[in-house]
């Protein structure tokens, strides 16, 4: 009766495994979050104001699965690229987090050129209004803060 059981539990985890790899796959790594920033990084470098619209428009290698870039103005905070269209012109540092945290005051101030900071929050996955926990990569190039996150 034992085998029986053994071999049943494993029948069951072969037929739930493939299952279990298409979730993992509908959300981007922390791994592939650092690679679309890099990207940003390059992209924002040849040409910021061309760069700002491809990340607007979430042009392949900017916008994949929950991964997508976010860029804000450091003069005056306002978001000028979002996978959240409603986002853009809202001024970053004015957003908290369903806990109350003030993680847009935080993303505008960790911002700096060649350094590249994690802030870890609670936000909504694209297309939901469920915060779940996301860390964020984020950066500065001139006038520019830039981030990408993942969510956990």
């Amino acid at each position: 009766m034992r085998p029986t059981r053994v071999i049943g539990a494993f029948a069951a985890f072969i037929a739930l495994l493939p299952f279990a790899f298409a979730q993992s796959s509908q959300s981007g790594s922390a791994a592939e979050a650092k690679a679309m920033l890099e990207r940003a990084i390059t992209e924002l470098k040849a040409n910021q104001e061309s760069a700002v619209e491809k990340f607007k428009k979430g042009e392949p290698g900017f916008r994949d699965r929950d991964l997508y870039v976010l860029c804000f103005n450091m003069s005056d905070g306002k978001i000028v690229a979002h996978a959240v269209q409603t986002m853009i012109d809202m001024d970053i540092r004015t957003i908290k987090d369903a806990n109350g945290k003030a993680f847009g005051q935080e993303l505008f101030e960790v911002a700096k050129e060649n350094l590249v900071t994690e802030v870890t929050y609670m936000f909504p996955r694209p297309g939901s209004n469920e915060p779940v926990q996301k860390v964020s990569y984020v950066t500065r190039l001139g006038n520019i803060g830039c981030g990408v996150g993942y969510y956990k």
